[in-house]
């Protein structure tokens, strides 16, 4: 288990015990995270799953994928930590990863 930091848009913060090998979104949605509805199911077409990654954390969870590029443009997000949560795999390297969500999903 890694502990992932979800600070919503009210400032208010959620800690989560995420299990390694499953994806940031299936923790959170098995965590209560309320931001992340994930209503797609994990397939990267919904966008309601959406997270902003901290500066310090973008190399480790590495860059937009080409599966999640169209998804975020139709969203209009343009922070430059956007990423679909569904397809950020957990594992040991995101120990204590701080994500916020978007006004979006509040």
């Amino acid at each position: 288990m890694v502990a992932i930091r979800f600070i919503a848009v009210d400032g208010s913060m959620q800690t989560i015990d995420a299990t390694v090998g499953i994806s940031l979104m299936e923790n959170a949605v098995a965590n209560g995270v309320e931001a992340i509805e994930a209503i797609c199911g994990g397939n990267a077409y919904c966008g309601t799953c959406r997270v902003h990654v901290e500066p310090e954390w973008r190399k480790v969870t590495g860059a937009v994928t080409e599966m999640e590029e169209p998804m975020i443009e139709a969203s209009g997000d343009t922070d430059p930590g956007v990423r679909l949560s569904c397809q950020i795999e957990v594992t040991a390297a995101l120990e204590g990863l701080v994500v916020r969500t978007p006004a979006s999903q509040s």
